[in-house]
């Protein structure tokens, strides 16, 4: 189950151990880039109070596709669903 409640500069935070680091801010949206796999990707992340749910879903979609691991591994790891 996905929280409800989770910050974006919370989420950042988690995508760290996949290797997301902050690379820079613009207004209130996070950029984070990973080379984990031998080349850049950008997430960009807004930096509310709360994410909406499709807002995490969309990213948490965006990560797996890069990291060529399902969706529902990431969820489990990162939030114990």
């Amino acid at each position: 189950m996905l929280p409800r409640d989770l910050s974006g500069t919370e989420f950042a935070k988690l995508l760290r151990r996949y290797g997301y680091e902050g690379t820079r801010q613009t207004g209130s949206h996070l950029r984070l880039t990973s080379t984990a796999r031998g080349m850049q990707h950008h997430v960009t992340i807004p930096a509310h109070k709360d994410l909406r749910l499709g807002t995490l879903i969309g990213i948490l979609t965006e990560v797996a596709a890069y990291l060529k691991i399902p969706r529902s591994d990431i969820e489990r790891e990162l939030f114990g669903s």
